[in-house]
């Protein structure tokens, strides 16, 4: 007779080995992250891991996709709000305080060592396209109602947006210094300044 599956104990076992891959390709790089410091850093034998995910770059892409599927949800709860001006500052001291974990910017170097693969570059532009399209909107509302600019449409601003926000990641994820909590306020202050009508 085959096993039941608890739902929440295998999402809860995902999680777990998602976040210790996060942590070791933080820390080690993806080409020196191995499937067997992730199972070290998560407390599980190599068999648990092989059966959740077949390769260290797919348990990359769940990271990936578990980000997209939180920013998907961060804008599906606010949907419908009567400040949406308000809300694109919010998203972006959201996506600013994001970058606080101290894994991010280890994180970002291995995804970026690996940006070319094609599923890679799949789960980037998904995710991109998710931001879009929760800030698209938000941006189209606010003009309506004259709190952010019209003059340009809302797509063009809410790439813009993007590209800051990118640019913020990407400067966090430099080897330079950055410190990212006391320039948050500079972030959204540009963000502010983009959209001001």
């Amino acid at each position: 007779m085959a096993r039941t599956v608890d739902p929440a104990r295998h999402r809860a076992r995902r999680l777990q080995i998602i976040d210790a891959a996060l942590t070791r390709f933080s820390e080690d790089g993806f080409d020196r992250a191995t499937t067997t410091a992730i199972c070290r850093t998560a407390g599980i034998g190599s068999g648990t891991f092989f059966h959740y995910f077949p390769t260290k770059t797919a348990v990359l892409l769940a990271v990936l996709e578990e980000g997209t599927a939180e920013t998907e949800e961060w804008f599906a709860a606010r949907k419908g709000s009567a400040e949406p001006a308000r809300v694109v500052l919010e998203y972006a001291e959201h996506h600013a305080l994001q970058c606080a974990d101290p894994r991010v910017p280890g994180f970002v170097r291995s995804v970026g060592a690996i940006a070319n693969d094609a599923e890679v570059a799949v789960a980037l532009e998904r995710d991109e396209e998710v931001i879009r399209q929760g800030l698209e909107p938000l941006i189209a509302a606010a003009a309506g109602r004259g709190q952010v600019r019209s003059d340009q449409p809302a797509e063009r601003l809410a790439v813009w947006v993007g590209v800051l926000l990118d640019g913020y990641i990407s400067r966090v994820a430099g080897q330079g210094r950055f410190d990212h909590p006391a320039e948050r306020a500079m972030l959204l202050d540009a963000v502010t300044r983009l959209l001001r009508p």
